[in-house]
């Protein structure tokens, strides 16, 4: 009898979905592989939904010497949800991401949850050529380009925290082509310079531009925009790049990024940096720079001081991937601010050591950092940071 009973249920779903699907509309094509993809069987349009989940544990000591638990960190560091695909044409596409965690909403910062990350419209009229419209990354440093979501440590450095670009709403350009086997790639972005989700903006715009050169070839599965040799180049790989950005009256602390500053100002960032892969083995670095005219502002009454952060910072690291997908590796980063900033802020050198188990690539994995923070000037506060990170997603 319940054999029957489920057989009938069966049969009865399967003849409402009948008289639900109009007979030149049937059931659209569904794909299983960097996330779910849903495209009906006109290919009027595409979908893609992937999400992702950061969960974090760490601790702190008191100083060096004293290595009690200053605090400890126990978050949900990144909740993303991603959907892209296209409308029409696959010439006409679109990227939309979501975060959901406090720390990737800028909560503390913006006090409002600043959900929206990337709603991005695409026109691709050929293979080389694409015109972006909408919010999401800036050309910039590449461990910015590069997602959270692979990176070989548990977070990215603190010269990508003082001198990225991050994300701001705007018109990009890309461009890609090869000469014979140097592949290169070509963009700009004339944006508002005040970063996400932003009511309106004064009359100064950023005009933020990138050039990235692979002499040697293009990178095994787009190995050049994520960390760590996962695809175990069996021939050596390079990527060699510049950018350059000009923000004309920001009004925030970091441009696109950090609290609101008490007047506006103009800043300059520079940058190089590099990425080679081989056999398992991972190199890659960073040197960045930012100057302004005018980088201090005052509240009227006179006692608080916000700032741009003027100066150079610069990191490299070196992993290695064994076969069994355990990677080892270490990293060094430098902030040195100006003349002008040594006396609001300090210079901050850090050591970091990484271990890491790939289960399933980038998506599931488990990480775990130890670094040291050095510090020099305006009181020596040197101390020990420990994470453990889980990542998951599709």
């Amino acid at each position: 009898m319940k054999k029957i009973f489920t057989l009938f249920i069966s049969m009865l779903c399967l003849l409402l979905i009948s008289q639900s699907q109009p007979a030149d509309n049937p059931m659209p094509y569904f794909t299983f592989g960097k996330g779910v993809g849903i495209t009906p069987r006109d290919s009027i349009y595409s979908l893609n939904i992937r999400f992702r989940m950061q969960n974090r544990v760490g601790m702190n000591t008191v100083s060096d010497e004293n290595l009690s638990v200053k605090d400890y960190e126990m978050i949900v560091r990144r909740l993303r949800l991603r959907l892209d695909g296209f409308v029409y044409s696959p010439k006409f596409a679109y990227a939309i991401q979501f975060s959901f965690s406090r720390g990737d909403m800028d909560w503390d910062v913006t006090q409002y949850p600043n959900i929206v990350r990337d709603a991005m419209f695409f026109y691709k009229p050929n293979s080389h050529f694409t015109i972006g419209i909408g919010q999401g990354k800036l050309p910039g440093n590449r461990q910015r380009i590069i997602s959270s979501g692979d990176l070989q440590f548990a977070d990215r450095t603190a010269v990508n925290a003082l001198f990225t670009n991050d994300r701001d709403y705007g018109i990009q350009f890309y461009y890609d082509n090869h000469i014979g086997k140097v592949q290169y790639l070509l963009r700009g972005a004339v944006s508002n310079g005040e970063g996400r989700n932003v009511a309106k903006s004064d009359y100064g715009l950023m005009y933020s531009s990138r050039i990235e050169i692979q002499p040697l070839g293009k990178f095994t599965n787009g190995g050049d925009y994520f960390e760590g040799d996962l695809a175990r180049e069996k021939k050596l790989k390079l990527s060699i790049a510049g950018h350059y950005a000009y923000n004309e009256h920001t009004n925030r602390t970091g441009g696109t990024l950090g609290p609101t500053l008490f007047g506006r100002a103009d800043y300059k960032n520079y940058g190089v940096d590099a990425l080679c892969k081989y056999n398992g083995f991972a190199i890659s670095g960073e040197l960045m720079k930012r100057t302004s005219p005018n980088p201090l502002t005052i509240s009227t009454d006179g006692k608080t001081r916000r700032y741009i952060y003027t100066g150079v910072g610069y990191y490299s690291d070196l992993t290695y991937l064994f076969k069994s997908n355990w990677m080892l590796g270490g990293r060094f980063s430098n902030n040195i601010p100006s003349e002008s900033a040594k006396q609001y802020e300090k210079q901050v050198k850090q050591y970091a050591f990484v271990a890491g188990k790939f289960i399933r690539g980038h998506r599931l994995k488990l990480q775990t950092d130890v670094t040291y923070n050095e510090v020099i000037g305006l009181g020596r506060t040197n101390a020990w940071q420990v994470r453990f990170q889980l990542e998951m997603g599709i």
